[in-house]
């Protein structure tokens, strides 16, 4: 029985950052809800940057950008 090597899984990459690395100043439209949604839980809280895979400057981004949101209700505070 073959077995499965343990610590290969794969590494979540940011998906604001290019190739050539993070641009700055990072920026995240608060107008764009599909993106900021998967950013989401159900319950409306916030993936941390682990389970998201967000570099720390775009998870602030992103931090801002969905409290802009939540404030115009373009995303709901709570979820269903």
């Amino acid at each position: 029985m073959v077995r499965k090597k343990q610590g290969t899984a794969k590494k979540n990459r940011c998906r604001f950052c290019t190739k050539e690395g993070c641009p700055r100043p990072a920026f995240v439209d608060y107008k764009d809800y599909a993106t900021l949604r998967k950013m989401c839980t159900n319950q409306g809280k916030l993936f941390s940057r682990k389970r998201s895979g967000n570099c720390a400057a775009f998870q602030r981004a992103v931090k801002d950008a969905v409290k802009r949101a939540r404030f115009l209700a373009l995303l709901p505070y709570v979820g269903d």
